[in-house]
């Protein structure tokens, strides 16, 4: 029998095997993830010092730059279709448009709606992607990108075409400009003081007689004359223009007390760019530079519905010229943002923008699949089908049964090593004078004489060689008890005693046996099993190419790959179980040589002492394991 201790420990393995599995099949999440679909994402967390943002911000855009230093765009779709914005909270989904996506050059350039801002509090939003499936589809919402204050937005992303106005109210521009790579944000529109924008003549872009106004935009002069006109408006009397006096910018203000003009104390930097924005609310003008206030005029804005012009006026003074450089991003809305709207936007799209929006490292869903879900293992595991799964699924049983069986057979093998090399250590003494074995008490043979503690006892407890000294040991005191001769055993009696130890060795080579034809079984038929699984999932990728009606690469590979996975599979089961099975069968040989060896002694020794005269020789000349003389 199995020694106590060892018997617990075989039952209480595959207990522990089993809860440990049935806990990480049934681990929850570690946080909350938006939709399963998605299997990346990246925290994007704003951070603007309360100083710079004194006032809270209503839901306001954000441009969001992705490039190689923050965003992996190996794992997103070509065309950016997978990408989704959500709010902190996990669960609202918020409105986002691409003004760029190119996965070239690795950049993108994306404008989020965030909920409202709060003055020295950050404000964080998830960025997921990594969904190659159907229900992944560009979700562009330029619209829903800006509220309702909001009556134009030029990105100047057409190339050789008219503006288009991404605010949805279709305020496109009348002309194309020039195009200008490489400008603030993206692509812009360069001037040369001749070439003029043209803006549409619509409703919503009319301003009422003291009107509300927030004007901004982007530019870059790339040289300084006396007075370069930004953009200008003009009806009648009415005039609205924005310029640069000798670099200095100014906002300038016409109605029927003539024209009013307030201007910046400083000229700006020639071929740098700067935020120019302009407020008009309750007969105040503020002219921003770099989101800070750094003008107001007294006056309320006049009503104008005429076309509006960048880059010069339509009429031109004398000493006047259109500016002579580049623009970006002009947006029109038809409210006063505050000061804090303005700022956190020349913050958020200017050169500010790295050491204010922090990119968090990519995530995976947090289950106890979420390691097999990154990379290359990501792709495979993605795609693989139900029968690749069944077939995997039974070489996990298969591995987790051989690996029980291989720990408990050692644990075993150990075990009786240490109780023969104890056993055998104590023989030695009374191998000599075997009166030992023919005391009446029971209990001094068990003991060997008196010569093992409790303890020791414990460990022979796992000696096959004192299991089969036992056998002899009971032989020898019961035959000697019937035989009232004296200590005389007949040669009969000592063939047969051998019978009974010969029997005793066959059980006991049952026993180191046990369980092994498991690995012979996870060793043959794992790499078959997983051949099976291969070849039925290399089957049914090429039948879906075949219904597809094409050959596209990029579909074949992952299910191949997939099917793959199957015979990688089996032979992770067969290759440590064959290990296992080598080393557990050397063991198992030096275990049954140690028994058979024990066998010769000790029946040689009990042939020496009790044996008759004539029957003594007999026996020691027979062979070993040959068969039985007949007495006389």
């Amino acid at each position: 029998m199995f020694p106590h201790a060892l018997t617990l420990k075989a039952k209480f393995f595959p207990r522990v095997l089993a809860g440990a599995l049935l806990t990480l099949i049934c681990a929850s999440p570690a946080r909350a993830w938006w939709d399963g679909e998605w299997t990346e994402r990246k925290k994007i967390t704003l951070d603007i010092p309360a100083a710079a943002i004194p006032e809270a911000v209503s839901a306001t855009p954000v441009l969001i730059r992705l490039h190689d230093g923050n965003f992996s765009f190996t794992a997103v779709k070509p065309d950016g279709g997978d990408l989704r914005f959500v709010a902190e909270d996990d669960k609202t989904v918020l409105a986002y448009h691409v003004e760029k996506f190119d996965p070239l050059l690795n950049e993108a350039l994306i404008w989020v709606k965030l909920p409202d801002l709060k003055p020295g509090a950050k404000a964080s939003i998830w960025l997921y992607y990594g969904n190659a499936g159907a229900k992944a589809v560009r979700a562009d919402d330029p619209k829903g990108t800006y509220d309702a204050d909001t009556v134009l937005v030029y990105h100047f992303t057409e190339h050789g075409a008219p503006a288009v106005d991404a605010s949805g109210n279709g305020n496109n521009s009348a002309n194309a400009g020039s195009f200008a790579d490489d400008a603030m944000i993206g692509s812009g529109l360069r001037l040369d003081g001749k070439s003029l924008m043209t803006l549409p003549v619509s409703p919503s872009l009319a301003w009422a007689d003291g009107g509300v106004l927030t004007w901004s935009l982007w530019f870059k002069p790339t040289a300084l004359p006396g007075d370069a006109i930004i953009f200008s408006r003009r009806e009648g009397r009415n005039a609205f223009v924005i310029g640069a006096d000798k670099g200095m910018p100014y906002v300038e203000i016409s109605g029927a007390s003539g024209p009013q003009r307030a201007t910046a104390s400083a000229p700006v930097t020639v071929n740098a760019w700067h935020h120019l924005a302009v407020t008009a609310a309750g007969g105040k003008i503020t002219l921003y530079l770099d989101g800070d206030s750094v003008a107001t005029l007294a006056a309320a804005l006049p009503a104008l519905n005429s076309a509006a012009i960048i880059g010069g006026d339509s009429v031109m003074a004398a000493g006047t010229t259109g500016l002579v450089g580049e623009v970006d991003e002009l947006q029109i809305a038809k409210v006063a943002r505050n000061a804090s709207f303005i700022k956190l936007a020349a913050s958020v799209q200017g050169g500010a923008a790295d050491k204010l929006i922090a990119f968090s490292p990519e995530e995976l869903p947090k289950d106890w699949l979420s390691w097999l879900k990154g990379g290359y293992f990501g792709i495979i595991i993605s795609s693989l089908t139900l029968d690749g799964w069944v077939v995997i699924g039974i070489l996990m049983v298969m591995s987790a049964i051989s690996w029980v069986v291989m720990l408990n057979k050692i644990s075993y093998l150990n075990g009786l090593s240490r109780g023969n090399t104890l056993f055998m250590k104590e023989w030695g003494h009374i191998a000599n004078d075997l009166t030992v074995l023919d005391h009446g008490d029971e209990d001094r043979t068990k003991t060997l004489g008196g010569r093992v503690d409790a303890q020791g006892m414990r460990a022979l407890r796992s000696s096959s060689v004192y299991r089969i000294y036992q056998i002899g040991s009971s032989e020898i005191r019961h035959r000697l008890a019937a035989d009232r001769s004296g200590k005389v055993l007949s040669a009969r009696s000592i063939q047969a005693i051998r019978a009974s130890l010969d029997g005793g060795i066959v059980r006991e080579s049952q026993k180191l046996n046990r369980m092994i034809v498991l690995l012979t079984i996870a060793i043959s038929g794992g790499p078959f099993l997983g051949l099976l699984g291969t070849v039925v999932g290399v089957m049914i990728t090429f039948a879906a190419v075949a219904a597809a009606g094409e050959v596209n690469v990029n579909a074949i590979a992952p299910g191949i790959a997939a099917a793959l996975l199957a015979t990688v599979a089996g032979l992770a089961v067969a290759i440590p179980a064959l290990f296992g099975y080598n080393y557990i069968v050397t063991r198992v040989k030096d275990a049954t040589s140690d028994m058979h060896v024990f066998i010769d002694e000790f029946v040689t020794k009990m042939a020496e002492y009790y044996s008759e005269p004539a029957a003594q020789s007999r026996t020691l000349t027979r062979a070993p394991f040959g068969p039985s003389e007949p007495r006389g």
